[in-house]
């Protein structure tokens, strides 16, 4: 994503991805020669030099690197081993100058043993040394016919080119000047293992976990790679960085692709070119911050770590300094702009069949509870009625039921054009149901001339309480028809507008007897709605409304047109629903400061050329936002969400969790007091980020 000032230091803290957490790793497959050490070295430095170009905090390579791994017996010879502690002094020396720690493998000796070992080198220090745990010894790997395992080495120091330094399988490396970026290493194999020794590194408090390896390459043993590294992601709280030895290594029975992949909380973030004849050095930024507010949330992480004795107070911890801090560096990893909307390509269908039958199953469920004899919902041609409806007409079409037991209204008000009108008949008529109209003009005026209203006299008054008697009215006709027919009202109102407030509370359109959009966010509605289309959910006469009805700008249509005949726009009051849902998603899931959501939403937003967008996403709809109009939006979000709100959320109808981005239901997602204050998180975006 672009930034305003890439690579300058003396930029607003706000534009430095350090400020919120990230740290940059990247995992090299540099060039190598078998046994040559010299050749090894120079390498494994040019690909340093390019890493620090880079702005890189952190380098994983390959296992053995130094030596290279397809050697078998040679690993046994003195000269070749003496050779290796010289070039280990020689990447610590020349490393004083290169600001990433690096990552380095090599065979190395102590007492009477040899390990197959990961150096943790840093600013022209060895910081400590890491012997591999688990030793494979089965089909084409011999690795306990050289090595000694290191599963019970703790506590210990070793000696390498004259310098002593902590040795062993119980160390975490943490930077002191950036409280995130806390290390644990493993070895290949290591993750193979039922029991990696990573798991006790992150319950030990690393949020990094990183694997240099080897691993000759067959088929399918990519994907088996991807799986452990997700897995182990997602299972221990953590990022994951994987090196995999590439070309250049001994082909004498093996083969080599030189796989390089960085995972986070089982998300992939990169991933780098295998059978690459050039070196690779696949980078991502990686947010620690993120991953210790999952921590926080998971109680069970925490149980973990204490069955195990809490590996914290017995792991030794070395401490280092990181190089690079503060520098606008801009941000390497993909960000979704759309965070509640699938993002996965080949998963699409499969995504949206999933999201939308969520709805589907637990309005059936509600369905067969209540023994209902119909289903009543307003209809205003709108995007939340329609596609609350198209969950209904999916729900009879499962239980067997005819679509006629869905009764459909239409209610237009003062406000209401004929554009929506229409499409709410086609709509209604498309899908079969039993449709009807009632005007709530007539008793929208009496009940304005009976509270002494303005409007009832003439002025033009669209305030709050006009929007809020049509509102209210129309939400009442439908509790009264649902008892004259024997029914339950079907909820509309999404999951965008609880977060906003941007309901009517009580009798409105905050209450029904099912809210089945109350999971979904308007962003996420707009893609179903989309896909239904596109996947021939229903007819083509209903697809024909279904996409008019996406084409329409989004309005509540309460007041009045103007004299251009401009409708009432909630975008234009509430901000744009994709900025809304992009805040939500970060501060609900993550519970991140408003400055990092800020600084999320400026590189996903800034610039509509860059990053990915969801599949088939009209072009025309691509938009993107400057810093200072996501501030704008983020204020009014802030003070909606956190003050205005929460008191229509504490008495929220059921209805599903349908994202594991969250939902804001009292009884699940989210508890919060109805009487908060704003003022926290307005302060501390006013604080830290800047106007433009």
């Amino acid at each position: 994503m672009k930034t305003s000032s890439l690579g300058k230091s003396d930029a607003h803290p706000f534009f430095s991805a350090h400020s919120h957490g990230f740290i940059r790793i990247a995992t090299s497959t540099p060039q190598v020669r078998t046994a040559d050490v010299a050749f090894n070295t120079e390498a494994i430095l040019t690909e340093a030099r390019r890493a620090h170009e880079a702005s890189v905090d952190l380098v994983v390579y390959p296992e053995l690197c130094v030596s290279s791994y397809a050697i078998d017996d040679l690993h046994l010879q003195g000269a070749l081993l003496d050779a290796v502690e010289q070039a280990v002094d020689r990447i610590v020396t020349e490393s004083t100058s290169l600001s990433p720690v690096l990552l380095i493998g090599a065979p190395l000796r102590r007492g009477g043993k040899i390990y197959n070992c990961a150096l943790v080198v840093c600013s022209g220090q060895l910081l400590g040394v890491i012997p591999k745990s688990f030793l494979p010894n089965y089909r084409e790997y011999y690795e306990k016919r050289w090595f000694a395992h290191g599963r019970s080495v703790q506590g210990q120091e070793i000696t390498v080119a004259g310098v002593s330094v902590p040795f062993g399988t119980d160390l975490i490396f943490s930077a002191s000047n950036l409280p995130g970026f806390c290390l644990f290493v493993e070895i290949c194999e290591d993750y193979w293992s039922p029991n990696p020794p990573s798991t006790l590194g992150a319950l030990a408090g690393a949020t990094i976990l990183a694997n240099l390896s080897a691993s000759n390459v067959t088929i399918g043993k990519s994907d088996e790679r991807h799986m452990l590294a997700r897995a182990q992601s997602s299972r221990a709280i953590a990022a994951y960085a994987y090196s995999a030895s590439g070309h250049g290594e001994s082909t004498t029975d093996l083969a080599w692709d030189g796989q390089g992949m960085i995972y986070e909380l089982g998300d992939l973030l990169a991933d780098s070119e295998r059978f690459s004849l050039d070196p690779q050095l696949c980078i991502a930024d990686v947010d620690c911050d993120r991953i210790l507010s999952e921590r926080m949330r998971n109680q069970t992480f925490n149980d973990a770590a204490e069955a195990q004795a809490c590996p914290e107070n017995w792991f030794r911890t070395v401490t280092f300094e990181c190089a690079s801090v503060g520098a606008d560096i801009g941000l390497q990893r993909p960000i979704r702009r759309f965070p509640f909307v699938p993002g996965r390509a080949h998963k699409l269908d499969e995504d949206c069949y999933e999201a939308f039958n969520i709805q589907v199953d637990g309005l059936m469920r509600r369905m067969t509870a209540t023994k209902a004899k119909s289903i009543v919902i307003g209809i205003s041609g709108g995007l939340d009625s329609t596609h609350a409806l198209i969950v209904a007409a999916k729900t009879c079409d499962r239980l067997g039921l005819d679509r006629s037991m869905i009764r459909g209204y239409t209610m237009p008000g003062f406000g209401t054009s004929d554009h929506t009108k229409s499409n709410a008949w086609k709509l209604m008529e498309a899908m079969g149901i039993t449709a009807e109209e009632i005007d709530i003009v007539p008793a929208a005026t009496r009940m304005l001339e009976d509270i002494g209203h303005p409007f009832a006299d003439g002025e033009p008054v669209y305030d709050v309480t006009f929007e809020n008697v049509q509102a209210g009215l129309r939400t009442d006709y439908l509790f009264r028809l649902s008892g004259h027919h024997s029914g339950f009202v079907l909820g509309t109102g999404d999951l965008s507008e609880l977060a906003l407030g941007w309901c009517t509370y009580g009798v409105g359109d905050q209450m029904s007897h099912y809210g089945v959009n109350a999971g979904v966010p308007k962003t996420l509605i707009q893609y179903l709605i989309r896909w239904s289309i596109q996947t021939s959910q229903f007819d083509p006469a209903t697809d024909d409304v279904l996409q008019a009805i996406l084409d329409t700008e989004i309005s509540p249509e309460l007041v009045p047109a103007d004299e251009q005949g401009g409708m009432q726009s909630t975008e234009e009051k509430i901000g744009p629903y994709e900025l809304n849902d992009f805040f939500l998603h970060h501060i609900i899931r993550w519970g991140q400061k408003p400055s990092k959501v800020a600084f999320l939403a400026y590189h996903a937003w800034n610039d509509a050329q860059q990053g990915q967008w969801p599949c088939d996403f009209p072009e025309a709809k691509k938009n993107e936002y400057d810093l200072a109009a996501i501030r704008f939006w983020l204020e009014k979000f802030l003070w909606r969400f956190f003050q205005f709100s929460q008191f229509k959320r504490s008495a929220l109808p059921n209805g599903p969790k349908v994202s594991s981005g969250g939902a804001l239901s009292p009884r699940g997602d989210w508890r919060a007091p109805s009487d908060a204050v704003a003022d926290v998180w307005l302060e501390e975006m006013r604080r830290g980020v800047p106007e433009s």
